[in-house]
């Protein structure tokens, strides 16, 4: 039996349920039409199941090497250049991992020692400051500014310290769906300059922008590569979350140190799938459809919604959409978020949830990963508010 004495002491004090578990389990209880976590509801390719399914019966059911099959890490390399102009080596610069966040966890935890400061902007997805506190860390955090949530570099500047060890940016952001410009990068690429300073880039929605603009990875200047962590996700760009498959490239000195975090977490990721992504990747057209795929989503959303008194700025990336509900009520955020799920049946994600103060800006965020009735019918009862 445990007594008092020898009760666990959390090492997350601040950390309770995930926003997104509590809403989508609200959304589940009143059966509202769940726009509150970051998953598509519509089928997989049906080209990339047939893929998974045929290597399963070839046998590629056991476990596949630590860093990922070489056929995928080799198509990896050859995408990344493909998009970027950098070369990263399969062998020793790129590895699979179980999914984006187990990326992020095993990039912090490869540099992030006790009392080193981290760069977190705001508001920030929320699986990285309790990897950063899990390891002693201590995040410094930076607010963006609504509506356009673009990073104040002086102030970010002017945080930097001698104990400053990793900065964590995200493009296209979760939840604003900002993105970083060419400006941007200079702008980081000036603070880090000089210093010892490592850089994780959260890219889960890299395939995933709209408008005419494009994708400004950190990969492609050189100040930045040489530095960082670039973190990519399959389940985002081929809707398929629940496979949790995922990759990060960095240079070998890093990819070193990330491996050794990366061999006790997961160890190696789902064997059969890896086999159908190395064919899968080979044809372009797969992810390169998505900005058009998405907008198409962003923008039935958007046209549901236009006869209501939400104020938005369309979404410049991932397939998320913020809307401010100012003229339509005072109520916290979290709490009207909890009345809409109940009451109308839309279910949404205060932003609130994003800051470590849970500032309030009166924003909610809602996913148009959803089929083009399910993103009407939402919008229909959203309109009515």
């Amino acid at each position: 039996m445990i007594t008092s004495k020898s009760a666990i002491i959390t090492k997350l004090p601040n950390v309770g349920t995930t926003i997104f578990t509590v809403m989508s389990s609200l959304a589940n209880e009143y059966n509202a039409i769940n726009l509150s976590q970051g998953f598509p509801n519509f089928p997989v390719s049906d080209e990339l199941i047939s893929l998974v399914n045929q290597n399963m019966k070839k046998g590629y059911n056991q476990y596949a090497p630590m860093m990922g099959i070489k056929e995928l890490r080799e198509v990896i390399s050859e995408k990344t250049y493909n998009l970027y102009n950098v070369k990263y080596n399969p062998d020793s610069e790129i590895t699979v991992t179980s999914g984006g966040t187990e990326a992020i966890f095993d990039a912090i935890t490869a540099v992030v020692k006790t009392n080193d400061e981290v760069i977190v902007f705001e508001p920030a997805y929320d699986c990285y400051v309790p990897a950063i506190e899990l390891n002693g860390g201590i995040p410094v955090y930076i607010s963006l500014k609504y509506p356009d949530y673009k990073i104040d570099w002086n102030e970010a500047k002017n945080k930097i310290t001698p104990k400053t060890k990793l900065i964590i940016v995200n493009t296209p952001h979760n939840p604003t769906g900002a993105v970083l410009d060419e400006n941007d990068l200079k702008q980081l690429a000036n603070i880090v300059q000089n210093t010892n300073i490592f850089i994780i880039s959260d890219e889960v929605y890299e395939h995933i922008i709209f408008d005419g603009l494009k994708h400004n990875s950190l990969i492609t200047v050189p100040e930045l590569q040489q530095r960082s962590f670039i973190v990519s996700s399959f389940g985002k760009t081929f809707h398929a979350t629940g496979w949790k498959t995922g990759y990060c490239v960095a240079p070998k000195e890093l990819t070193v140190e990330f491996r050794k975090i990366h061999q006790f977490v997961t160890f190696s990721t789902f064997t059969p799938l890896q086999y159908a992504l190395a064919d899968f990747l080979k044809n372009p057209a797969n992810y390169n459809g998505l900005p058009k795929f998405y907008k198409k989503k962003r923008n039935i959303f958007l046209n549901s919604i236009k006869k209501s008194k939400f104020i938005f700025v369309p979404s410049k990336g991932s397939y998320f959409q913020n809307l401010c509900y100012s003229e339509i009520s005072d109520e916290p955020d979290y709490d009207l978020a909890i009345r809409l799920t109940k009451e109308i049946g839309v279910a949404s994600v205060p932003l609130s949830a994003f800051y470590h103060d849970k500032k309030d800006e009166k924003i909610l965020r809602f996913c148009f990963a959803k089929d083009d009735e399910t993103l009407n019918r939402a919008g229909e009862r959203l309109a009515k508010l």
